[in-house]
């Protein structure tokens, strides 16, 4: 995770907490060193706003709207813009670290007018969050952000400042920041420029499933959720390269990470049967090897229209390597079983003893030697339902 000394974008001018007190011959007075800057700012908010608000016109112009599709009625932007009262499409893909969801949360983010909550559960650092004492913290905080709300939330918006990705990978946002530096932390900026966009999406990988069902359960939210699972021998392969993993039992041990699957495994088959609508289940491997029919039946479940710049991510993203360990530019094809030529017979064997009841309910074949291990197929079936 990248970090900087200090904070990235210092707040020049802070809202003053009285201002509502103010009269307007307080905010005309030129001798005032707070009323110049007060007015300056919520011009620039204004300004910023409006300027964002024809940028999503110009990226829906020509969208298909649902208009009765996937059970979403919305035929216009006014339909789905919250400033405007409308009901913005909301999806969430909840997993765990080293599981896909960087490039599948960078494909829903090519979709126009999107606004992304990166890993909005970042602050936590590297655990997770399974009960009590910070579940209803976790989630609260959560449906905060997915009600564009930023109110309140102000170790989240500290932390940023130190921890550029967790708004960095929010490009819309992200590109006014570099413009606006006094705003980017602001709520009184955030707030009204979040409620601007029709479509939000949130990954998140600190927060074990059965807690999600607080979102599919909220009608204000109207949320479509994906559990997005991984064959756990490519989740440690691709662990060990990361330098904030090892220390950490909830992200170095293997058992740790089976024994959240198999958790999840039995709160997907509930929230599968309570929302079979609004609730999906897909393997990191079978989106990659197929990504382009992948993410079109994700892109139905969701609501969502199969852009050109959807698919135009995909050509540029799936098909060679390109960068670092966390790059999404990848053969897709190949990237998910790199743990077959990396990880030895040993290794494999040693995540298999603690993790079979994991990798039977989820269809993950168990490799029986090191010939074997190189040259198999380690995808099986599974269901959605309890032996």
């Amino acid at each position: 995770m990248q970090r900087v000394a200090g904070p990235l974008l210092e707040l020049d001018h802070p809202v003053p907490t009285n201002h509502g007190n103010w009269s307007n011959n307080e905010l005309e007075q030129d001798d005032s060193s707070i009323a110049i800057p007060f007015v300056n700012r919520t011009r620039e908010i204004q300004d910023v706003i409006s300027e964002q608000r024809l940028l999503i016109a110009q990226e829906m112009e020509g969208y298909n709207y649902p208009d009765g599709q996937h059970n979403i009625t919305a035929k216009s932007l006014q339909d789905l813009a919250p400033e405007s009262g409308g009901q913005p499409i909301r999806t969430l893909v909840a997993t765990t670290w080293r599981s896909g969801s960087t490039f599948l949360g960078d494909v829903l983010n090519s979709h126009p007018a999107n606004f992304y909550h990166y890993e909005p559960l970042l602050d936590y650092e590297i655990m997770q969050i399974r009960e009590e004492p910070l579940a209803s913290e976790a989630v609260s905080k959560l449906k905060a952000l997915l009600h564009c709300n930023y109110t309140g939330l102000d170790r989240y918006l500290t932390y940023g400042q130190y921890h550029i990705e967790l708004f960095a990978h929010n490009t819309r946002l992200w590109a006014q920041c570099q413009e606006h530096r006094d705003l980017c932390w602001s709520p009184d900026f955030l707030s009204p420029f979040c409620r601007l966009f029709p479509f939000q999406s949130m990954k998140v990988v600190r927060l074990r499933l059965k807690l999600v069902e607080e979102f599919l359960k909220d009608p204000s939210l109207n949320v479509r959720v994906l559990l997005l699972v991984r064959d756990p021998r490519g989740t440690v392969q691709s662990r060990k390269h990361r330098v904030w993993c090892p220390n950490h039992p909830d992200c170095a041990e293997p058992a740790l990470l089976c024994s959240d699957l198999v958790a999840d495994y039995s709160a997907a088959v509930e929230l599968n049967a309570k929302y079979p609508n609004r609730f999906r289940v897909v393997r990191y491997e079978d989106l990659s090897v197929e990504p382009y029919t992948g993410v079109q039946d994700l892109f139905d479940f969701f609501g969502l229209d199969f852009h050109p710049s959807v698919q135009q991510f995909l050509d540029t993203h799936t098909k060679v390597d390109v960068g670092g360990v966390s790059s999404t530019y990848r053969n897709s094809k190949s990237a998910p079983f790199h743990w077959r030529q990396d990880l030895s017979h040993q290794e494999v064997r040693n995540i298999q003893r603690v993790c079979w009841p994991a990798m039977e309910r989820w269809g993950y074949l168990l490799a029986a030697n090191s010939t074997h291990q190189h040259d198999f197929n380690p995808l099986g079936s599974f269901s959605l339902t309890l032996t």
